[in-house]
C-alpha cells in the first residue's frame, strides 16, 4: 500500500464524489460516482457502493481500479491506482457505518442550506436521503498516487 499524504487525504475529504474505474468482463473501462466513507492515512479508502450494480459485479472478476478525483477550478488532482475488495455488511464494523451516517448528514446539511440560500434549485432537493443502508463498501487498498496537477503549476 502507498501512504496517503495529509495533503491528499484533505483533498478527497473535499469532494462530494470520485470516480471509480474498474474493468468490465469485456475489458473496457467502467466508471462511476462513488461517495468516500472513510480514508486510512496507510492507504485504504472505503467507497460507498449503494446501487450494488456494475462496479460491484467487475471487481468480484477483477479487482483492480482507478480513484480520480479533480478540482477544476484550482486545475489539481490525483489519480489512486490499486486493488479493491469488498466488505459485506456482516463485515462492516460500527465505526464504518458511523462514518458513512456521518457523511450522508453532511452532505444533506450542505445541500439543504444551499437551497435556503437559494443557490441550488432542482425537483431531487435531497437525493442523500433516498440512498438505502450500505449492503457491502469497496475498500481500495492505493499501491500508486499519480499527482494530475500541471507541472508547471506546482
Amino acid at each position: 500500500m502507498d501512504p496517503l499524504s495529509e495533503e491528499i487525504i484533505q483533498f478527497l475529504h473535499r469532494q462530494g464524489c470520485v470516480i471509480v474505474s474498474s474493468i468490465d468482463s469485456q475489458g473496457f473501462p467502467h466508471s462511476s460516482c462513488k461517495g468516500i466513507v472513510k480514508i486510512n492515512p496507510k492507504g485504504s479508502i472505503y467507497l460507498l457502493d449503494a446501487y450494488r450494480g456494475q462496479t460491484l459485479q467487475n471487481l468480484k472478476d477483477n479487482p483492480y481500479v482507478n480513484i480520480t478525483a479533480f478540482d477544476e477550478h484550482k486545475f489539481i488532482g490525483y489519480c489512486l491506482k490499486g486493488k479493491a475488495r469488498i466488505l459485506y455488511e456482516k463485515e462492516l464494523d460500527t465505526g464504518i457505518l458511523k462514518a458513512w451516517e456521518e457523511r450522508i448528514t453532511g452532505r444533506l446539511t450542505q445541500r439543504l442550506l444551499k437551497n435556503i440560500r437559494g443557490e441550488v434549485k432542482g425537483h431531487r432537493a435531497h437525493p442523500e436521503a433516498l440512498l438505502p443502508k450500505p449492503e457491502h463498501m469497496i475498500v481500495v487498498d492505493v499501491e500508486k498516487v499519480v499527482d494530475l496537477t500541471p507541472q508547471h503549476l506546482k
